[in-house]
């Protein structure tokens, strides 16, 4: 990566701030459609996707919506997961064109990997059963697989199954267009693109500050290795994870105005013992615990990372005051201003049931801990299980017109200072999601563009954004087109014909 010894001021088209996945998205995505735009990416660290988009700092999971329950409480409205499912259909698309331009390598960053659910208990294998009837019925989930036929799940997930010893009732769906994603390699690649059309990637590069000079034009301050920088921008992104919400205050948008962040951490087991990761190849999601937060949702996933395999359980939440898993136990105290403290109170007491689950979390030994990991792998090893520290998120928390704060689960775009300046509030499923967002940010920085000389490579690039309405033969040949050029197994689902048993039921 460029990185600059001494920055005093400069000029450019557009500032990104933060080394993550949303902000090398964006970039991309200006240096194919715009390639004469001085674009700079400032970064903290001394390398990329050192927070939230590092392969350790999150599940790696492409989130079409398949496997997350607590995308779809009601399981019978299936509205938000088809939403998801289409939002990752269109990064998918723009992979695959960039992949197709010879301007990045999948085999760097994704993966075939099946998703699935398995559940335990009468009452919750009537929620999986009623969700999968919901859900294959759609365009969005064909080739989605359902069993409650133990045999059949030990084939898709042996290591689910061996040594169950417990007569407790079981189901599971499958769905094999699934995906394992490392957007840390991801971020690099496409920071690449960046350069390779002009651009620059400054690494070390600290911002304390936003703020509009007399003209309209963003002033981006902080410190360097070199000492103090300003950059000059007409337009700036705010990609700085936990630190974005920060930022945009210093801005002084109103749109910003009342809003909060509350700092939630988590952590993993990893196994990396080449004979147990081997038995193991998809990414398994089961319902959170009675009385726990639906982000709490346990699941034991596939990792492939810098090309080894690994399995990872959890999460376990931590906590921390930090916002970034690099930064400071200050982070919180910085966001905190008059006119947000007493939104913050009222999410809270609107959350005690996540209160309760976060201290239950940071007081469980790691012999309960491991317990819940046996519960998904019963012969499960401690010795072959290593506890390693995941990513910080902020949550974001809005004003709320009745409840005064609200705890939100997404992410949220804000855009303000006449359409010049916007940034990414919150957390998952953002990163699955970077091209639609980043879309809906260049529809409103350049309207005239997004219709007029863009529209054609756009076409291009991200068809499926011309339709908003797509029939499930367009649906499925978007979804084979894009894993022929990701290197992706195709994934046309097969029914199981097991020697005694019935096998899954499917679409």
């Amino acid at each position: 990566m460029k990185t600059s010894s001494r920055i005093q001021h400069i000029e450019v088209d557009v500032v990104l701030i933060g080394g993550g996945i949303m902000s090398a998205t964006l970039g991309s995505m200006l240096a194919v459609l715009e390639p004469d735009l001085r674009v700079v990416l400032l970064e903290k660290a001394d390398a990329l996707a050192t927070e939230s988009s590092g392969p350790w700092n999150n599940a790696g999971t492409g989130h079409s919506g398949f496997c997350e329950l607590n995308y779809m409480p009601d399981p019978a409205n299936a509205d938000k997961p088809e939403s998801i499912a289409r939002q990752f259909l269109l990064t998918r698309e723009w992979w695959s064109y960039l992949a197709d331009k010879k301007l990045l390598d999948p085999a760097t960053f994704i993966h075939h990997t099946p998703h699935m659910d398995i559940v335990f208990g009468q009452r919750d294998i009537a929620y999986l059963r009623e969700r999968f009837t919901t859900m294959s019925a759609t365009t969005t989930f064909e080739g989605m697989e359902f069993t409650e036929d133990p045999a059949v799940i030990e084939q898709w997930a042996p290591l689910l199954m061996q040594g169950r010893i417990s007569d407790e009732p079981v189901a599971a769906t499958r769905i094999e267009d699934g995906t394992d994603v490392d957007f840390g390699a991801l971020t690099r690649g496409l920071a690449k693109i960046i350069e390779s059309e002009g651009g620059s990637v400054m690494l070390g590069h600290d911002v304390r500050a936003i703020d509009r000079d007399p003209v309209g034009r963003w002033v981006v301050s902080g410190r360097a290795p070199s000492g103090k920088f300003e950059v000059s921008a007409g337009r700036v992104f705010v990609g700085a994870g936990g630190h974005a919400l920060r930022l945009l205050q210093t801005a002084r948008l109103p749109e910003v105005r009342g809003y909060a962040v509350l700092p939630v951490g988590a952590a993993f087991f990893r196994c990396s013992v080449p004979g147990v990761v081997a038995q193991h190849n998809v990414k398994a999601y089961s319902q959170a615990r009675v009385g726990a937060p639906p982000m709490s949702v346990p699941h034991m996933d596939k990792r492939i990372v810098d090309g080894n395999e690994y399995l990872m359980f959890g999460p376990f939440a931590t906590f921390s005051t930090k916002l970034l898993k690099h930064g400071r136990l200050s982070d919180v105290f910085t966001t905190l201003r008059w006119n947000n403290l007493h939104v913050i109170v009222a999410a809270m007491l609107q959350n005690v049931a996540l209160i309760v689950y976060l201290i239950g979390e940071l007081l469980a030994r790691p012999r309960a801990k491991f317990s819940q990991l046996q519960h998904f792998y019963p012969e499960a090893k401690r010795s072959d299980w290593e506890f390693v520290p995941a990513g910080q998120r902020a949550q974001l928390v809005t004003p709320h017109r009745r409840r005064i704060g609200v705890l939100q689960q997404g992410t949220e775009l804000v855009v303000g200072g006449t359409r010049t300046i916007g940034g990414l509030l919150g957390a998952s499923p953002g990163a699955s999601t970077a091209v639609p967002i980043m879309l809906d940010l260049l529809d409103q920085w350049f309207p005239g563009h997004m219709s007029g000389t863009w529209r054609a490579t756009l076409a291009n690039a991200v068809p499926s954004n011309n339709s908003r309405t797509v029939d499930a033969a367009e649906y499925r040949a978007a979804l084979e087109r894009t894993a022929e050029s990701l290197g992706l197994t195709p994934g046309a689902s097969r029914s199981l014909d097991l020697p005694g048993t019935a096998g899954p039921t499917r679409l």
